[in-house]
Parts: C-alpha cells; sequence; structure tokens
C-alpha cells in the first residue's frame, strides 16, 4: 500500500511539474500579454491542483489533506478570476488593442 502510493503522489507531482514547465515555454513562445495570461491560468491552475493531489497521497494526517483541498478550491476559484481583471485592464489601457488581436465588446 505505501508503495502504491509513492508511485501515485510521485506521478501526480511529476505531472504538475511537467505542465509548469510547458507553461514556461508558452510564456516565451507567446509576443502578446494577453496570450500569455491565458497559458498562464489554464496551465498554472492545473498544475498547482495536480501537484496538491501528489501531496495529499504523502500527508499524515487528515487535517493536512483538508487543508490541501482547500488550496485547490482556493486557486480553481481565485485563478480565474485574477486573470480576468489582468486581461481586462489590458484591454481597457493598450490604445493599439485592435492591432494586435481580435477583441469584441470594448468598453
Amino acid at each position: 500500500m505505501e508503495l502504491f502510493k509513492f508511485i501515485t503522489g510521485t506521478t501526480f507531482i511529476g505531472l504538475g511539474l511537467f505542465i509548469f514547465g510547458v507553461a514556461t515555454l508558452g510564456l516565451f513562445k507567446f509576443h502578446y500579454v494577453l496570450n500569455r495570461v491565458h497559458v498562464a491560468a489554464k496551465c498554472d491552475s492545473l498544475a498547482i491542483m495536480l501537484v496538491c493531489i501528489g501531496l495529499m497521497f504523502f500527508a499524515g494526517s487528515i487535517g493536512t489533506i483538508l487543508k490541501l483541498a482547500l488550496v485547490i478550491i482556493f486557486v480553481w476559484l481565485v485563478n480565474p478570476v485574477a486573470n480576468h481583471m489582468v486581461c481586462k485592464i489590458e484591454v481597457e489601457t493598450n490604445e493599439n488593442i485592435e492591432e494586435e488581436c481580435e477583441v469584441e465588446g470594448r468598453l
């Protein structure tokens, strides 16, 4: 049973770190800030959740598992909202937004 927990936890943490690496490459690949924010929002949320799930397998108590579950819920709720606000500010403050990407419904 301990070997199963170790392999499963290590797999989740490894997948999370792999997705962090892919997100880092995406940040360097894309040239415009809205594309970069999109990559960061999707990949970071998934990677943090996978790492926390992997850490749940190594946790010794139910209290620690519940705290990690709260971290997952917090990231799941807050990260998209924060990234949306960054994108909204970029759209509202950049005068050349129409030249760089297609934006509909600019305020």
